[in-house]
């Protein structure tokens, strides 16, 4: 078996930076190297000040502080890190395409072809390639094809490793991982390269929990557990619009049914809907695979998970909206929390930025609470929606460090990631801070709504009757 004694990951974000980090720890016998063109990250990976890092997840930074520089580092040097490995992991973006054919649905490939096209252009080794990043299926024939076609000879073998991490609970997902899927041709070479990827995660999980696969299986898979786990969401929030017009309570109706040992507990909490950077992608590309093989009574269904996530976050604004006496104009209202759930920095598909769009087309004026989430990151996500000018978003939206000062005037708060924070605050003065009524509109069903009642609120949870 091929011992690997260098790996490199081109891409230092959400995924490659606590994988890579978790893989130095646990194989200090291993050298590795995380690349990024983007040397701000970069930098931000190597601040003396561990609290900068890029990428927030509880237990990263004790990790890096303890791998950092020995035998785990961060470089933009990316051609040296990939002519020196073994093994180079492909980590970078794949969005869904806002252009062209598949706009809207299919994964845009153009970061993945272009780490190929570098990577083949550099390797003058033999090199194992495994794509981490979250990828439509067949994708790993186009690396190869790639890889192949340009290299200098080199041979390479194509694994697929796909992430099932959960943001805010990453750390632990790696050092305990339910599973480890290893997709690779069955060839001896591609066994071989299998063998050699299994034997790594080896270092610190036992043999059953590492599942090895043709390569079309572990890429569907991926796409496919995400569709699942995000069909449970929208399927408990569909049932949490008909909770509130029939006064039943969506979590006594979650715990009904998640005691039901084939439905099971998990992803059974109503919301104001997912976000991150997989449930919505991968669905997407699901629906896009299933509508070029003609399957077009299959991409409606999973389209219709997507739709239901849609219709949670306007009905949400909606309901701030028509409890306001129908009009926000002017009026400030208070978001707590950024994040698209907790424990993470991350903002991608956040369900705040969707209601916040729709509040700032009423004209409200919006101020934004988020323990992780930076100033500049909360405007880039409204700019990239382009539905006002840069200077507008500006105009209507504050950011602030202070959460309960934020409150003073205030007509509403609008709970939109679940920070443990936000249940320890001094409620009392923040009902004093607003003006009356005061309204609470808990997205995330995390308040003590007795407590609420009793301070005065006017306080509306997802998922029940007033």
């Amino acid at each position: 078996m091929k011992k690997i004694n260098k790996i490199c990951c081109i891409g230092a974000g959400y995924v490659g930076g606590p994988t890579m980090s978790v893989i130095a720890y646990k194989c200090p016998g291993i050298e590795v190297t995380v690349v990024d063109i983007n040397e701000k990250r970069i930098d931000a990976w190597n601040d003396k000040n561990l609290d900068n890092l890029p990428v927030y997840e509880p237990g990263l930074k004790e990790i890096v502080a303890e791998t950092r520089g020995k035998n785990l580092f961060f470089s933009t040097q990316i051609d040296k890190a990939i002519d020196e490995a073994d093994m180079i992991f492909i980590s970078v973006n794949t969005p869904t395409k806002t252009y062209g054919k598949g706009k809207g649905q299919a994964a845009d490939l153009k970061y993945i072809e272009l780490c190929a096209r570098n990577i083949a252009k550099v390797a003058k080794t033999d090199k194992i390639v495994v794509e981490k990043s979250t990828l439509p299926v067949r994708t790993a024939q186009a690396i190869k094809n790639i890889l192949d076609n340009t290299g200098n000879h080199v041979n390479f073998e194509i694994l697929s490793n796909p992430e099932f991490l959960a943001e805010g609970t990453a750390i632990n997902d790696l050092l305990y991982a339910d599973r480890i899927l290893i997709g690779g041709d069955d060839t001896p070479s591609g066994t071989e390269a299998k063998d050699a990827l299994a034997a790594i995660y080896g270092h610190w999980l036992p043999d059953n929990k590492i599942l090895k696969t043709n390569i079309w299986s572990s890429e569907l898979s991926k796409l496919v557990a995400n569709a699942f786990l995000a069909q449970r969401i929208s399927s408990i929030n569909s049932i949490s619009a008909l909770c509130e017009k029939t006064d039943a309570n969506v979590q006594e109706v979650s715990k009904a049914i998640g005691l039901d040992s084939r439905i099971g507990p998990k992803f059974l909490n109503a919301s104001v809907g997912f976000g991150g950077s997989c449930f919505q992608k991968d669905i997407l590309n699901l629906v896009y695979i299933a509508k070029t093989y003609g399957l077009n009574e299959v991409s409606d269904y999973w389209e219709q998970v997507i739709l239901i996530n849609d219709y949670q976050k306007r009905r949400f604004a909606n309901n701030i909206v028509s409890s306001l006496y129908n009009t926000v104009s002017g009026k400030k209202i208070v978001f707590y929390g950024w994040a698209f759930k907790k424990d993470t920095n991350d903002t991608r598909e956040s369900a705040a930025i969707y209601v916040a769009d729709a509040l700032l087309d009423e004209q409200a004026e919006i101020v934004v609470y988020d323990p992780k989430v930076s100033e500049e990151r909360i405007y880039a996500d409204l700019d990239y929606l382009n539905t006002r000018t840069e200077e507008e978003n500006r105009k209507l939206v504050t950011v602030v460090k202070e959460p309960i000062e934020a409150t003073k005037e205030a007509h509403a708060i609008a709970v939109l990631t679940e920070w443990d924070e936000f249940k320890k605050y001094d409620w009392e003065t923040i009902y004093k801070n607003m003006l009356k009524p005061a309204f609470v509109f808990d997205g995330r069903r995390i308040l003590d709504k007795e407590k609420l009642n009793t301070l005065g609120f006017n306080y509306y949870r997802i998922g029940e009757g007033a």
